[in-house]
């Protein structure tokens, strides 16, 4: 057991750099499993990301993983899914984490045994999170024309919200399913409140990263920005590759800022609702939604749909927050106020 916890950190340290600090603050207690579940959700987007690979087969891919992670969850025999060509796809493209993603999926195998070290319950809410993931990624998969030069977008509010849920809202569910079991299984807490600012919190996380990538993803032929909204305005997905359309898009823009702050408001009121004895679980919980509010303050300004610009929040600022949040959580009130402050920072 000893070393399949040293080869997920291994691997969680090659593909994610920045959540490998929050996951590494976690109670040893869930640790373990939910490094696993995020490694297994790496592994399948980078199954459904590999455009280097025609979109059939990354779906029969999606489909022989989710098969494989089912059978280790549920004791049914560990097999690799056929994974080479995937793997191999992998050494062409650049870019950081690219070497840790082919690693996940030569090292599957490893994986899935290392699921095997959980508890049965466990194993059983990792197979349930997997599940909804994937099948999200074979949706989206589905949903956008891969024809060269063509913009698909999302029809309406509802497929976008679906989709959130689908790829980060299901882990704020599964995230609460695994703290309820094994941190805090008998503190007073407000369940259904905590589940739905749960489920807000990792939508909110994912709309950051969508609004953050839009140039990126416009120019992979990917609109989340539903048509629904678009055409109000007078514009196509394809309009957003110009960056001359921001002024047009602007007023849109910003109300997708402020329903993903509005959904990382929920995910505080989760954060600062667990118990005050739990510091490693409500740390893990502040630095993703600190992190993700000052993005969106950078995202305020500036032409998003200018591919050149990149909005990143810098490791000197992410070290700020991480720190400020420690030494500040001796001072309740002012611990508290750590998320409006970077929201009103913008």
């Amino acid at each position: 057991m000893m070393q399949a916890r040293i080869e997920t950190q291994n691997l969680l340290k090659q593909v994610s750099r920045s959540f490998y600090l929050t996951l590494r603050v976690l109670p040893r207690s869930v640790r373990h499993p939910i490094s696993l579940a995020y490694l297994l959700a790496r592994a399948s987007d980078t199954v459904a990301d590999t455009r280097l690979i025609a979109i059939s087969r990354r779906r029969e891919g999606l489909q022989q993983l989710k098969e494989a992670i089912l059978s280790a969850c549920k004791e049914g025999p560990i097999f690799g899914p056929n994974l080479g060509d995937l793997a191999e796809a992998q050494e062409q493209i650049t870019g950081e984490g690219t070497q840790g993603e082919r690693d996940l999926l030569v090292h599957l195998d490893d994986l899935l045994q290392a699921v095997r070290t959980t508890d049965h319950a466990d194993r059983l809410r990792i197979a349930k999170l997997l599940s909804t993931i994937i099948q999200g990624q074979e949706t989206d998969l589905v949903q956008f024309d891969t024809t060269p030069g063509r913009v698909t977008a999302l029809d309406t509010d509802r497929e976008l919200d679906a989709y959130t849920y689908a790829v980060a809202g299901c882990v704020g569910e599964f995230w609460t399913d695994m703290c309820r079991a094994h941190v805090f299984p008998s503190d007073p807490l407000d369940d259904t409140a905590l589940r739905t600012n749960g489920i807000r919190f990792g939508k909110g996380l994912q709309l950051v990263n969508i609004l953050r990538d839009l140039p990126n993803d416009l120019r992979r032929g990917r609109c989340y920005i539903p048509k629904e909204r678009l055409s109000p305005l007078g514009l196509d997905p394809a309009d957003l590759l110009d960056p001359a359309a921001m002024e047009q898009f602007r007023p849109l823009y910003q109300d997708c800022l402020d329903l993903a702050a509005d959904h990382l408001s929920a995910g505080w009121q989760y954060t600062v609702s667990l118990p005050f004895r739990c510091l490693r679980i409500r740390l893990a919980c502040a630095w993703p939604a600190l992190i993700g509010i000052r993005t969106l303050a950078g995202l305020h300004t500036g032409n998003v749909l200018d591919s050149s610009l990149r909005i990143k929040i810098g490791r000197a600022e992410i070290r700020s927050i991480m720190i400020r949040s420690i030494l500040l959580y001796s001072v309740p009130a002012a611990w508290n106020r750590q998320f409006t402050r970077a929201r009103n920072s913008g």
